[in-house]
């Protein structure tokens, strides 16, 4: 397979561990291990000080499997599949979809989640939110024209990256529906689920609701545990289960042992865990709302329902200059849309790391010295 590069990640790759003030991140504030580690129960503290580094099963702990399954309706631990986020991503695509298939995407995002797709081989429509005063909009209307005869396979990302935006249960529900009526399959990135700022917002998840989907969650985000690489798929058809796990037997074939016991740990201190990173978003958003509030005229803003990002918009003039001089001159680093290939007026904020204070304090004295000072 020949794949494009990934842009954004690219973009981070030569940007993120050298810029001081990251204001672009989609993670959270990372957790410290002895932090994590105060937080085991008995059983769990026994099994890091036990830890033997050797092989483990496949599938995923028999322990971490049964915590994944508890934050599900319908889902079995034998219905989990363990493995790192991005590659389970990887894994779905390659085992749903063959050459010619047909795929509909939410776009922009993260760029795996269609591009896997268009290396197979296969003919990806975007499915784009509509952008609103008030907010961004996905439109269940438009999804369903541009869902075809062919159609295999539809991909959704809620709540979504880059936007912040989610759908109303209602939608929701009715968006699994069109899947089940045209006998498509569905994959649900569902990597920001339980970051919701409001819990009524909490969808649930595509694999409680449909047969025939494929949900993919992990710990990087809601978790504040991106250094883990720990995710997993969730589905409930038994034949799609063993050929994803057959799959990744070329792929990682089983995970790391320490992150196994480690996201044991926070799956079962996950209260605790969420809250305080639905804590320091809540305090970021604060600022990124009274910022781009106060300069109204220039920017463009909708405030997330859920997640750890946004997507706001110059009004005027180029996001990739906006970041590349805000990078260069006051060290911090913003994310413009260019990576995500949506034009060049959009930039991502993330929400979720601490000590943003002086990022958007240098954020607002680039906009006085340079936007401003220019108009």
């Amino acid at each position: 397979m020949r794949i494009a590069p990934f842009d954004l990640e690219r973009y981070f790759a030569r940007h993120e561990f050298s810029t001081p003030h990251l204001l672009s991140v989609s993670d959270c504030e990372g957790l410290a291990l002895a932090e994590l580690l105060e937080m085991a129960d008995d059983e769990t503290a026994a099994l890091w000080q036990g830890l033997k580094l050797g092989y483990t099963d496949s599938q995923g702990h028999p322990l971490l499997r049964a915590e994944i399954a508890g934050l599900y309706q319908r889902i079995a631990p034998d219905q989990v599949l363990a493995l790192t986020p991005e590659e389970g991503i990887f894994i779905a695509m390659n085992v749903l979809l063959r050459p010619g298939d047909h795929v509909v995407a939410t776009f922009p995002g993260y760029q795996s989640l269609y591009e896997v797709a268009q290396a197979i081989g296969c003919q990806v429509t975007r499915w784009e939110p509509q952008r609103l005063e008030g907010g961004w909009r996905f439109d269940l209307g438009q999804l369903r024209e541009l869902v075809r005869e062919e159609t295999r396979l539809l991909v959704v990302n809620f709540p979504h990256n880059p936007t912040g935006a989610t759908l109303p249960r209602e939608e929701w529900l009715a968006l699994v529906e069109l899947a089940r009526e045209r006998g498509l399959w569905l994959f649900s990135d569902e990597m920001y689920r339980l970051l919701e700022y409001d819990v009524a917002d909490r969808l649930p998840s595509a694999s409680d609701l449909y047969e025939r989907a494929i949900a993919l969650s992990g710990l990087s985000k809601a978790f504040a545990l991106a250094g883990l690489r720990l995710g997993w798929l969730t589905a409930r058809d038994a034949a799609l289960m063993r050929e994803l796990a057959a799959y990744k037997d070329y792929t990682t074939i089983c995970h790391s042992a320490p992150s196994e016991v480690l996201g044991i740990i926070a799956l079962r201190a996950r209260e605790r865990i969420t809250a305080r990173n639905l804590g320091i978003i809540r305090g970021n958003l604060r600022l990124a709302e009274e910022l781009f509030r106060a300069h109204a005229d220039l920017f463009w803003w909708a405030a997330p329902r859920a997640g750890s990002v946004a997507f706001p918009a110059l009004r005027q003039g180029s996001a990739q200059a906006l970041c590349d001089g805000l990078r260069q001159e006051r060290g911090v680093l913003l994310l413009p849309a260019g990576v995500f290939g949506y034009g060049d007026s959009h930039f991502r904020v993330g929400l979720g790391r601490r000590g943003m204070e002086q990022g958007f304090a240098l954020l607002q004295g680039y906009i006085t010295d340079h936007i401003r000072g220019c108009a």
